[in-house]
């Protein structure tokens, strides 16, 4: 871990709330839903027209209903599954199989595996669906690579190489993707139409970025660091404008564009929640106390509400029980 000096702090400037800053209100931990079962987790994704959350969980994928917290359904056949990109208008899903190196389709209508594409990068981890190019990329952490799949080809049609090991990663919907470089403090930012890599740029002092955000209004990206620090970049030219103090051990991002608020989950138990007072200046409205191991998140932006997983505290390499999903909201 890196502490921030405060000759560094005072270069960026305080984050002081703007007279647009929504009214102190109090978010917690609304409902807990036990959903069980073994194995690790990774990333989370949301279809909130159909209610329903994907959890990336080893061998499979659960799917959960939002409105019950239910488990609705468990789709088998995944290889140490990482995340899951939803093409929504296409009705699919496409989960990232970090020991399979492939790519697993799931129709999200029927909620079944439909098949698999196999990708040269090794330990496919992040994955995005870019509505611009129609691709699904996967980024790629043990060969420092992005692999550009092509859905209606079924099959993997470029290989982009990284100056890094990549982790999230996030498409602006007009042509291009950016990721995380965790090994570099660097970000990344890819042309999905040539599939080259176009900028890279410092997140410095940002140490091990791993959850990334973004703003399509103000095209701002979020990038959460292990040094406790969230990195506000403007995706147009690379420049850092911000620097806001979050919690420990962060690895996913999000931000709901209705109400302005950034999200960082935290593996010491806490969920930052950011406002963007506006493009440049940010505020810290509340360090939400969730549960040890709650460090990925899906954010519904119908009904603004965070969901999180997490597990009963154990050693690492022990089974894993009491596998948790929270729900945080504005009370």
């Amino acid at each position: 871990m890196k502490s921030l000096t405060l000759l560094l702090l005072l270069a960026i400037g305080p984050a002081v709330a703007s007279a647009d800053q929504p009214a102190a209100a109090t978010y917690a931990v609304q409902q807990r839903h036990l959903l069980g079962g073994s194995g690790g987790w990774d990333y989370l994704s949301l279809d909130p027209a159909a209610h329903h959350l994907f959890i990336a969980r080893n061998d499979r994928v659960m799917v959960v209903d939002t409105r019950s917290g239910k488990l609705l359904t468990e789709i088998p056949g995944m290889n140490h599954a990482h995340g899951v990109a939803l093409a929504l208008a296409r009705h699919r899903g496409y989960v990232s199989n970090g020991q399979g190196n492939s790519v697993g389709v799931i129709d999200l209508d029927s909620l079944k595996l439909l098949g698999s594409i196999p990708v040269s990068g090794k330990n496919p981890d992040a994955i995005v669906f870019d509505p611009a190019s129609g691709h699904v990329l996967t980024m790629n952490g043990h060969s420092d690579s992005a692999s550009v799949i092509d859905p209606a080809a079924g099959k993997e049609v470029a290989t982009i190489a990284l100056p890094g090991r990549p982790e999230f990663a996030v498409s602006d919907g007009h042509g291009h993707v950016f990721a995380n470089l965790e090994d570099k403090n660097e970000l990344v930012q890819l042309d999905t139409k040539t599939d080259k890599v176009e900028n890279v740029w410092s997140l410095a002092p940002c140490d091990s970025p791993s959850g990334l955000a973004y703003d399509a209004a103000s095209r701002r990206l979020f990038s959460v660091c292990d040094n406790n620090l969230m990195v506000v970049t403007n995706a147009d030219n690379g420049h850092q404008v911000a620097r806001v103090t979050i919690g420990k051990g962060p690895d996913a991002a999000a931000f709901d564009a209705q109400t302005r608020l950034v999200y960082s989950s935290n593996h010491d138990g806490t969920l930052t929640i950011v406002h963007e007072d506006d493009a440049d200046h940010y505020s810290v409205l509340a360090n939400v106390v969730t549960q040890p191991g709650a460090r990925t998140l899906a954010l519904d932006p119908s009904t603004h509400l965070a969901y999180l997983v997490t597990a009963d505290p154990a050693p690492r390499g022990a089974p894993v029980n009491g596998f948790t999903l929270l729900v945080v909201g504005k009370q």
